[in-house]
């Protein structure tokens, strides 16, 4: 029985490394994000997550202070692209931090698509994205979006181009 040898696995201190350089991608360096608020909550064990808290800026009905449609959307597309940035992470162990984070450059939004369940009423909310598949070129997530009160918000499916 042969053995086939595995890619090598980065570092503790490497992976500390790529986990900062993707919240600083998210949180800071697209700025649109920044606008958002959105704020990575996690990045390991239970999938990734990002929070924002509910603004004035926000508001898409103004009579009931219900979020913006628009945010749910953009939000969403963000939280998918940061599951798949995970999850190439974790399909490339061999790769630093910054070889992964280069893949970022590569990655695109191919279709998105957003189910709004109920009003976008609460005072934060957490989104959060499970990768289905990561091929070669393609990858696709579903993503979900809870008020304070846990309550589902919305949910979406996405597909990105990897290369």
């Amino acid at each position: 029985m042969s053995s086939t040898p595995h890619a090598p696995r980065r570092s503790a201190a490497e992976q500390r490394r790529l986990e900062a350089a993707l919240a600083e991608l998210f949180e800071h360096l697209v700025t649109f994000n920044q606008t958002l608020g959105l704020k990575v909550v996690r990045l390991g064990p239970g999938g990734p997550q990002l929070r924002f808290e509910m603004r004035p800026e926000l508001v898409g009905h103004y009579q009931h202070g219900r979020l913006h449609g628009g945010v749910i959307s953009a939000t969403l597309d963000a939280m998918a692209g940061l599951a798949i940035m995970v999850a190439l992470g974790e399909k490339h162990p061999e790769e630093s931090a910054d070889q992964v984070m280069h893949r970022f450059s590569r990655l695109g939004t191919i279709d998105l698509r957003v189910d709004y369940l109920r009003p976008g009423i609460g005072r934060h909310f957490v989104a959060s994205a499970e990768v289905m598949r990561l091929g070669g070129r393609v990858g696709s997530a579903q993503m979900r979006l809870v008020n304070d009160a846990d309550l589902l918000v919305a949910t979406g499916t996405a597909s990105y181009m990897l290369s």
